[in-house]
């Protein structure tokens, strides 16, 4: 009896093992493609949201890697009407990790020409697919509370 109930026990684990492993595989697959960013919106302590107003890409490939790029739709007129050069907006890449228990993707920053501070960190984005051709990627503080939500779409 006991013996039945070890060997049910480990072909429960194996078969909870093998699913995660089904789990991951499914969701890196829905990962992998290029994006374009469709909204960026921001969410202030007081409740209101505050659409950014940028455009972006983000890809992410088949070897575990992604890239990202945003900028605000009118830096090019700011751009115009400055004479200092202006920074504005995010790039950055490196390898992806997920959590699936938290609902996360992690980006491990290798580079990043604007933010240099964010390299040798983790980008952590909690995530979420409408279908397969759009995902939001949300950004919580140290309470849960959601400050950002970038929401992406497929390129075809």
């Amino acid at each position: 009896m006991k013996k039945n109930l070890l060997w049910m026990s480990l072909g429960l684990l194996i078969n909870s093992a093998v699913s995660a492993a089904d789990d991951i595989d499914t969701i890196r697959q829905k990962f992998i493609g290029d994006w374009e960013l469709a909204s960026y919106y921001t969410f202030p302590v007081d409740g209101s949201d505050r659409e950014m107003g940028y455009i972006g890409r983000l890809s992410y490939d088949r070897f575990g890697n992604m890239a990202g790029l945003g900028m605000p739709k009118d830096l090019p007129k700011l751009q115009r009407e400055s004479n200092e050069r202006l920074m504005q907006g995010f790039a950055y890449w490196g390898p992806v990790s997920w959590d699936l228990e938290r609902g996360t993707v992690i980006h491990h920053v290798q580079g990043s020409p604007m933010v240099p501070q964010w390299v040798g960190g983790d980008n952590v984005r909690y995530f979420e697919f409408e279908g397969n051709d759009i995902l939001k990627l949300s950004l919580r503080d140290n309470n849960g509370r959601t400050t950002a939500t970038l929401t992406w779409h497929r390129l075809k």
